[in-house]
């Protein structure tokens, strides 16, 4: 486990550097910063993508991922995680006044009944706005999807898998290591351009790496290079995914085919059994 918590420390270091950078720079650097993230993450999605050995494998794990992620609404369950998270961590004392100026205004008012229609249409006007200006290529600064975009980034990809396996059975931390040092660059970009919610990802880096490591001893016998080679092509997918939503190009709710791994992974396991299943 010292791999992960090692992992988990670089991604917070870099998030505070990152926060601390963007500080002192204007929006319209910050703005460049964000686009060039996304550049980079669409790149590197690339790369990985065509790493894949079979592309039937590859598209029917991100169309099987994509239906199931999103009847499942994934996207919208560790957006909800990154807001509780902002609700709990980071809730400022003048919106706590705030609300309770409002509560005393509405508790003595005689149109009570109207506060709570208020209240709500105030809610949902915020949340449109929030969505309108993400959809618009603005995800700066918003805790919630800095926190969706850094999780699945830092936790898709064949190094976690690997490094996460040679940490737990021969107890090799060179692979988590050398991703630890990535992550932590990659955390200064995405927190001067996103916000504190890249810091918060290294919670997501710890349950899912920390899980792995653990039970590396019971699944290494499963691993092989061609399942390595599908699991790095559909997560290299998601990494695309990513890339598009920082440069602003579309919103696509990335999270929602991260089903699309756990497929590639089923399609590689399940394939001698259909071979020997029909003689092939």
């Amino acid at each position: 486990m010292l791999a992960v918590f090692v992992n988990c420390a670089a991604i917070v270091a870099g998030s505070v550097i990152g926060l601390l950078f963007a500080k002192k720079i204007p929006q319209k650097i910050t703005d460049a910063i964000q686009l060039a993230c996304g550049l980079v993450s669409f790149v590197m999605g690339v790369q990985m993508a065509f790493k894949y050995q079979n592309v039937v494998y590859l598209a029917l794990a991100l169309i099987f991922g994509g239906i199931v992620g999103t009847a499942l609404d994934i996207d919208g369950k560790i957006l909800k995680v990154g807001r509780f998270l902002e609700r709990v961590f980071l809730k400022k004392p003048e919106a706590a006044a705030s609300s309770d100026s409002s509560a005393s205004t509405n508790s003595s008012s005689p149109t009570k009944p109207n506060a709570p229609t208020d209240s709500r249409a105030s809610s949902d006007s915020a949340a449109q706005e929030s969505a309108a200006e993400f959809s618009a290529g603005k995800p700066q600064k918003n805790f919630a999807y800095a926190f969706l975009n850094a999780s699945v980034l830092f936790c898709v990809g064949a190094m976690a898998i690997v490094g996460s396996f040679k940490a737990g059975i021969e107890g090799d931390y060179s692979i988590i290591f050398l991703k630890s040092v990535l992550d932590g660059f990659i955390a200064i970009g995405f927190a001067a351009a996103m916000g504190v919610g890249t810091a918060f990802s290294a919670l997501a880096i710890f349950v899912y790496q920390g899980a792995l490591t653990l039970l590396a001893i019971f699944i290494h016998q499963y691993v092989s290079d061609s399942l390595l080679a599908e699991i790095t092509g559909s997560g290299g997918a998601l990494i695309v995914l990513i890339g598009i939503n920082l440069m602003g190009l579309k919103k696509i709710k990335t999270a929602n085919y991260l089903p699309a791994v756990l497929f590639s992974a089923l399609f590689v396991l399940c394939e001698p059994f259909v071979r020997g299943l029909f003689g092939l």
